[in-house]
């Protein structure tokens, strides 16, 4: 049976295009239903052109929810959560709250994204505060999973706690992986190392029960796969997923331009061209899906504003996954039980 999912229309750059395509993109690929939440009379028509363009000749379950305003990139997202009544952003959650959809996906304002989340849905039981989760590609294969890379700017060693324990329940139930490593993010492996916030959840990582935990990871073990889940407070997270970004851009602008340097160079890329590719994909931000908001009572997944329609599909593909996986029973569950 399909699974709704409601999608922020107005959410990204460039919106409401690789919304409505990506939403295309999914119901032909995916067992979802997407609602797509913003005003009617703007989205109707690029809608059934788009249908018409890309859908070819397909009835695809593509459907519309109403909401007069929408929230934008430079909107403060404090200010823009209390006065836009009728957001976008809010009336989506508002139908996962009501059981309506199962989950939401928005390429919008992150702050704002993450506040209305919070304020709709509210936090689970035994959750102090959400955490922001993203997937890391590593050398393996097998990508790891980073929290908090940006909700909570200071946290304390009990948040830490809380985001390992969902961080173990969301690299389970949804990665697959049947006893996912843990390590607590830190500028060295020795249990002395790092600062204060660090040095005091280093024991009380050790103490939770069913947990995986290998101890310290360093910055390098974000990609080698030493760990499947890596814990870290917002302002170090946030910092080293933009740092992430910036590398792999560098790493594909590089390889392209020294790729078109010689005629030797461009016999071999076009000789090379599907390892080339394979190499670009995995370093994609696209293929990713987004962040997943961890911790509130429902599935939010938060892209990039820059999303293309790959993405914006692979969002909705993250957040089908979440809601089936049964994730927030298994934190609440997890975390009840220490």
């Amino acid at each position: 049976m399909p699974i709704d999912i409601v999608l922020d229309a107005m959410g990204s750059d460039k919106a409401p295009e690789p919304e409505i395509r990506g939403a295309i993109l999914a119901c032909r690929q995916l067992d979802v239903r997407v609602h797509l939440t913003g005003p009617e009379d703007l989205l109707r028509p690029k809608l059934r052109e788009a249908l018409k363009a890309y859908a070819r000749g397909e009835r695809l379950p593509v459907f519309i929810s109403q909401a007069s305003e929408w929230i934008n990139m430079d909107d403060k997202a404090a200010q823009a959560v209390r006065s836009k009544r009728d957001s976008s952003m809010r009336v989506g959650l508002k139908m996962v709250r009501e059981g309506r959809a199962a989950g939401f996906v928005t390429a919008g304002n992150t702050g704002a994204a993450m506040a209305t989340a919070k304020m709709v849905l509210g936090s689970l039981s035994g959750v102090d505060r959400p955490a922001l989760a993203t997937i890391v590609p590593t050398t393996t294969g097998r990508p790891s999973l980073l929290l908090d890379v940006g909700a909570n700017v200071d946290s304390d060693p009990e948040n830490l706690v809380q985001f390992a324990v969902m961080g173990h329940v969301y690299a389970k139930n949804v990665l697959r992986i049947p006893n996912p490593r843990l390590g607590l993010l830190s500028i060295g492996e020795e249990d002395g190392k790092g600062n204060s916030l660090t040095r005091d959840t280093l024991p009380l990582l050790r103490e939770l029960k069913g947990i995986n935990f290998i101890g310290n990871v360093e910055g390098r073990d974000l990609f080698n796969g030493h760990a499947d889940v890596i814990v870290c407070d917002g302002f170090v997270g946030n910092v080293a997923l933009k740092t992430c970004e910036g590398t792999a851009k560098l790493l594909t602008v590089s390889l392209k331009e020294s790729l078109k340097s010689t005629v030797t160079s461009q016999v071999g890329a076009l000789l090379s061209r599907k390892a080339f590719a394979d190499f670009k994909k995995r370093l994609d931000y696209s293929e990713y899906g987004g962040a997943i908001l961890l911790g509130v009572r429902g599935v939010s997944i938060v892209g990039h504003g820059s999303s293309n329609e790959r993405a914006i599909m692979n969002g909705i593909r993250v957040a089908a996954e979440f809601a089936q996986a049964e994730v927030n029973q298994g934190i609440e569950t997890a975390l009840s039980a220490r």
